[in-house]
């Protein structure tokens, strides 16, 4: 038998530490524990309880080759939990304040706490000069890792705590742990692929829609995009190959200004050719603040009572240039939502001609995992 300490410690709130890590919570040292008093519940540490709340009380530390016969006659209080140390180097940790190093090897001791007195100096506090009228012994002795137990109860004290101790819920293993962060983990990774079908009409978006999602034009009253008003048609779309997006770009365009009533403007007729050929535009469209000029210089500008182009034109204005994007699928998309723009409430019926106009649109492309292609029709 070894002797690693002896002698008077300060406590503070009743409490003291053997530890290779840092100190931990109450509640957390004796989760799922039935014996209170010597918290063994986390790993490479243990908190021990005394009856004096504040002062020095004594305490002898032991280490045992083998188990040490029971004082049951001397001792009012016994109880043994498990512990090995977490590093290489262990320490008695006051509150906050002093620290004695444990030689203690890494390996796995039972651990015997035995306290005497307790009861007579339940929460006191121990002021310097007096004689101490509690005092404890902690026994180390290699031995594999078992349940904790209650060798012996006298206190009311001790009572207390083994009570405090039992209302708390165990700490998961390492494995179980474990196992609870991959679920989480997979129930998030499922909760986001819902979000994603949901925002994208029930089936999850290609690479390349995905890419151009956030480059998307959104109309004030359309905060959802083209996805928000046929989603259906927005796949379908992504299928076509670029040569159709470009050409569904152009038509868009067109039924935007022929429904805002530009399209007989001659700067923006000859846009719509330049946007055909595949041209840049000229003037006043190759220039954003020289465009807006000419809207509001030119009279043959369709507009509201108030003298000021209303929101057909300008979305119409917005298809003729986003169908000029370099992106054929971005350019398709974000012309023909500004084309259901200019259609207003009647936009089911652009959409009807999409399909119409452009066959491989009418049928959804099958998406894997979502279940066969259906046919799509305008709502």
């Amino acid at each position: 038998m070894r002797t690693l300490f002896s002698g008077e410690v300060r406590v503070e709130y009743g409490q003291l530490h053997v530890c290779s890590d840092e100190s931990h919570a109450l509640e957390r040292s004796f989760a799922g524990q039935r014996a209170g008093l010597c918290g063994g519940a986390v790993p490479g540490h243990l908190l021990l309880l005394t009856g004096t709340h504040t002062g020095r009380v004594p305490i002898t530390i032991e280490l045992h080759e083998a188990e040490p016969p029971l004082e049951t006659d001397v001792w009012e209080d016994i109880v043994e939990v498990s512990f090995r140390p977490a590093a290489d180097e262990v320490v008695l940790a006051e509150w906050e304040s002093d620290w004695y190093p444990l030689p203690l090897a890494a390996l796995s001791y039972r651990v015997r706490y035995c306290c005497r007195g307790m009861d007579g100096v339940r929460g006191a506090v121990h002021d310097a000069g007096e004689p101490p009228r509690d005092e404890y012994l902690l026994r180390f002795w290699p031995s594999p890792p078992s349940p904790d137990r209650v060798v012996e109860e006298t206190s009311r004290t001790a009572a207390y705590w083994h009570a405090f101790a039992r209302e708390q819920p165990r700490v998961p293993t390492s494995e179980e742990q474990a196992e609870a962060e991959r679920q989480a983990r997979e129930a998030k990774e499922k909760a986001e692929l819902r979000q994603q079908r949901n925002a994208w009409g029930g089936r999850l978006p290609s690479d390349r829609l995905r890419e151009v999602r956030n480059k998307l034009r959104k109309f004030q009253d359309h905060p959802k995009g083209i996805v928000g008003l046929d989603a259906a048609l927005v796949h379908a779309i992504d299928a076509a190959g670029a040569e159709e997006q470009r050409a569904l770009a152009c038509w868009a365009a067109h039924r935007a200004c022929a429904a805002a009533g530009l399209r007989e403007i001659d700067w923006v007729a000859r846009g719509l050719a330049e946007l055909d050929l595949g041209k840049p535009f000229s003037p006043p469209l190759d220039d954003s603040r020289r465009l807006r000029n000419a809207v509001f210089a030119d009279a043959r500008v369709p507009r509201p009572h108030d003298g000021t182009p209303g929101l057909p034109q300008a979305a119409a204005l917005a298809a003729l240039s986003d169908a000029a994007a370099p992106d054929p699928l971005k350019a398709a998309l974000d012309a023909l939502l500004a084309a259901a723009v200019t259609y207003d409430t009647g936009y089911p019926h652009l959409f009807a001609e999409v399909r119409h106009a452009f066959p491989t649109t009418a049928t959804e492309p099958k998406a894997e995992g979502i279940g066969p292609a259906s046919s799509v029709t305008a709502r």
